[in-house]
């Protein structure tokens, strides 16, 4: 957990004050892609090693109500003692034959927040919720009642910031509620540095330290993003291919360039199709190609990439 270790340390002194007893304690993790969400996560999950960790997440593709909840249900099994009417659990849970009634989403959220209730059974638990960004409004909801509950669970949240999720306002929402409740950790996980990407190296590479140089040309390769620093390295294997790696030059058409520089901007396609006087078309094969080439896993990585490397509008031609 190198360049994680005071958060991993927040959240372990997070679930000493729930074994001590009280409320839950909300602990939210957010980042951009593959800044180490999910592995700070299961790191503080594995350190807690509580009797119970209920774990869900939502749909990938299609959002549907209660998905966290639905996950947990099918993660545990069959619940005839849970104090919740059967139709509604079926809602609950996504069962394919849901019966016709329906109950009104406030009579729904207080039976999930019962069915949760029911399986922490006042031991000290767990409540995982990966990539909240992607939930669905009623799961949104039924976080935001758990942050408040009188109950012994460290609700350990990750996210991506709220711009990228499905309904962003109802997501920073969720945030607040979970930031403000008493007690209640918040992280946010940046980049790595130059020096913390070097103490990777020296732990992959542990013969010698690695030099100076090769840690700043994987920073800026990798824009200190800690998924593409792994898969670097693994794809590099041994110290001269990584070092071989990194060196090699970038090389970037006077239009990407300009593109580049819109991006590092903020713009959207559409604004830098207006201010270079393109099609939004050329515009999105522009940022394809741009995004390969730089390794980028996304705009916001490729604007990170350019800033890093000092490379606004007026971007040079060869880089490295």
């Amino acid at each position: 957990m190198v360049g994680r270790a005071a958060a991993l340390d927040e959240l372990r002194h997070a679930w000493e004050r729930v074994r001590g007893g009280g409320r839950c304690v909300p602990a939210v993790v957010t980042g951009l892609p593959g800044t180490g969400k999910s592995t700070l996560a299961a790191a503080a999950a594995q350190v807690a090693a509580p009797e119970l960790t209920l774990a869900g997440s939502a749909r990938l593709h299609s959002p549907a109500p209660y998905d966290w909840l639905a996950a947990v249900l099918a993660a545990t099994g069959p619940h005839p003692q849970l104090p919740v009417p059967p139709d509604a659990l079926a809602w609950l849970a996504q069962d394919p034959d849901v019966p016709r009634e329906r109950y009104t989403p406030d009579a729904l959220l207080r039976l999930a927040v019962t069915t949760v209730r029911t399986l922490v059974g006042g031991r000290p638990a767990v409540l995982l919720v990966e990539d909240l960004h992607a939930l669905d409004p009623a799961s949104l909801s039924l976080i935001a009642e758990l942050a408040g509950a009188d109950l012994p669970a460290l609700l350990l949240v990750t996210s991506r910031p709220p711009d990228a999720a499905v309904n962003p306002v109802l997501a920073v929402r969720a945030l607040e509620r979970l930031a403000g409740a008493p007690g209640a950790v918040r992280r946010h996980l940046s980049a790595l540095t130059a020096g913390e990407v070097g103490q990777i190296l020296g732990h992959v590479y542990g013969d010698s330290p690695p030099s100076r140089d090769l840690a700043e040309a994987v920073w800026r390769r990798t824009g200190g993003n800690p998924y593409r620093i792994t898969e670097l390295l693994a794809v590099a294997g041994d110290r001269e291919n990584l070092a071989g790696q990194v060196r090699e030059r970038v090389e970037l058409t006077a239009r990407e360039r300009e593109v580049l520089g819109c991006l590092a901007e903020g713009m959207s396609n559409k604004q830098i199709a207006g201010s270079l006087g393109i099609s939004v078309r050329t515009v999105t094969v522009h940022v394809s190609n741009l995004l390969r080439k730089t390794g980028a896993v996304s705009r916001t990585e490729a604007a990170l990439w350019a800033v890093q490397r000092d490379l606004p509008a007026d971007a040079r031609a060869r880089t490295g």
